[in-house]
């Protein structure tokens, strides 16, 4: 499967319509693969997500892989975070949180039911 080059694709956006912005977003394009966080968070520094009609419309658009899925909710756990505390952040909805539980921990704790057993 192709992957777009997002960093080129950003680098190239960034110098050309907002050149004000490239040192907010130097670090995040250090590095050598950006992920779905990374991705966001440039989306965010570029379009100024203060605008409220943006951050309701957007989260229609997205979609996440396996890898920031689990990111996320580690990111609940280590910052102790609720479930709505946790789809404010990452404006997304409750029940998409509480989907994504029980996809990734349903097989974990039946695994270790069966284990032990």
């Amino acid at each position: 499967m192709n992957i777009p080059d997002y960093k080129k694709i950003y680098q190239d956006m960034i110098r050309m319509k907002y050149p004000d912005k490239e040192i907010l977003c130097n670090s995040i394009l250090k590095k050598n693969h950006l992920g779905s966080l990374d991705i966001m968070r440039i989306n965010d520094i570029l379009t100024g997500r203060n605008d409220i009609s943006k951050i309701m419309d957007d989260p229609k658009l997205r979609s996440y892989d396996r890898k920031t899925i689990l990111k996320i909710l580690d990111y609940q756990k280590q910052n102790k975070l609720t479930n709505s505390q946790l789809a404010l952040h990452f404006r997304t909805s409750r029940n998409t949180i509480t989907n994504w539980k029980k996809v990734f921990f349903s097989k974990v704790t039946y695994a270790s039911k069966t284990s032990s057993d």
